[in-house]
């Protein structure tokens, strides 16, 4: 048994150059301000076990004060418990945040995993069952602005097609914040003039568009564009079945919904009310890796591919095992920005515009656990609060 015999919780800040919100109607999204300076705080989990191994995860975009309380409040039970038994440590964490949105649990668990990876010497891909060594890529745009970066249909259309240009063989948008359904649908269509035919097109409506009709106005621009898929389009939040199911039958482009539906349980069901095409599962989001490798089973034997949001070393892994899956979201990218993601490897890990190769493929890191290393240093300087639970004797 590996015993885990301490647990801590790193919380840090730090800044991001030329940022900020994107707009007073941008919930948690950020954009493009010129000489902005915009705060970010997002927390690292560190599990060490009595033998001296160690796992560790930093937060990319689950990181949110609200996961922080859970987060605490589920590893304040660790210490003295065995770090092998990750499936009972799922479980009883999903039973505990039954009254909660499950978020807080996720860094954990892809912490647990990097510990048993390292302990075994192979990446978690390789433990859970490797299926690919590389993946696509699509550039995931940031959203939209007025500020002088993805201000108008022209700006966008360059950076689609600078993106192609550079290697990428799909390219999804963000669009602006307002959720004027003719501005969105007349981008779509602009993009897809702008690229032509041989790039595969997202659209991601972020939850903005105002209403039904204005989901299926828009709806009928990306069948128009043939696009891949059109996501959590209008301000339900993504979380009607019955909605999506309905707009499922007045359009033809697929939908991809179910970012904002938490637990495995519910996905499923959501998916045989016939509210989706696509899943979505993020490690961060969905309990871990063992919460994104559940729904993506699941939706294997559906028959239905799984799409993991967002980016990072976690996402990578699971990538890395699953069958039923298309792309890598290299989010989010644009002309004059970088990621928000902390800098936080020494390694040389990103996830960048520059990150693909040549075919623009994304390659998942084979080294033990994650395969990354984390810049100690870096977060150790960054670091606001630390939260320490140890074993008791």
């Amino acid at each position: 048994m590996s015993i885990i015999s301490k647990v801590e919780v790193i919380d840090f800040t730090y800044e991001l150059e030329n940022m900020g919100a994107a707009s007073e109607n941008s919930h948690n999204h950020v954009g493009y301000q010129k000489g902005g300076v915009l705060p970010m705080t997002k927390y690292a989990v560190v599990i060490e076990c009595e033998d001296g191994s160690r796992g560790e995860y930093v937060t990319h975009w689950g990181g949110t004060r609200p996961a922080l309380s859970q987060t605490l409040m589920i590893v304040n039970d660790l210490p003295g418990k065995d770090s092998d038994m990750r499936e009972a440590l799922f479980n009883e964490a999903n039973r505990r945040l039954c009254h909660m949105d499950h978020m807080g649990y996720g860094p954990v668990d892809i912490a647990l995993w990097d510990l048993a990876g390292k302990q075994a010497g192979k990446s978690i891909a390789a433990m859970i069952g490797q299926f690919r060594k590389k993946i696509p890529a699509y550039a995931s745009t940031f959203h939209g602005d007025h500020s002088g970066m993805l201000d108008s249909y022209e700006a966008f259309c360059d950076f689609a097609v600078q993106c192609k240009e550079m290697g990428f063989k799909a390219f999804k948008h963000h669009g602006w914040f307002d959720g004027d359904a003719k501005v969105e649908a007349t981008l779509i269509r602009k993009l897809r003039e702008a690229v032509g035919d041989d790039m595969v097109l997202m659209y991601d409506g972020a939850s903005d568009l105002n209403n039904f009709a204005d989901a299926l106005y828009v709806g009928k621009a990306c069948d128009d564009a043939g696009l891949f898929w059109y996501e959590d389009p209008y301000r339900d939040n993504s979380m009607s079945a019955f909605a999506h199911n309905k707009l499922r039958g007045m359009i033809k482009t697929p939908l991809l919904i179910t970012e904002h539906v938490r637990a495995l349980e519910a996905k499923c069901d959501f998916l045989r009310a016939g509210g989706t095409d696509f899943l979505r599962a993020d490690p961060e989001y969905d309990m871990g890796i063992t919460g994104v490798i559940k729904t993506a089973r699941m939706a294997e034997a559906f028959g239905v591919d799984v799409e993991v949001h967002a980016c990072g070393p976690a996402h990578r892994q699971v990538l890395g095992a699953i069958r039923n899956t298309n792309y890598y979201e290299l989010a989010e990218v644009g002309p004059k920005l970088k990621n928000v993601i902390p800098p936080c490897y020494a390694d040389g890990y990103k996830d960048e515009l520059d990150s693909i190769d040549e075919n623009g493929m994304i390659a998942i890191p084979e080294g033990p656990g994650l395969g990354v290393v984390y810049d100690w240093d870096w977060l150790n300087a960054h670091a606001v609060q630390r939260y320490v639970f140890e074993k008791k004797i």
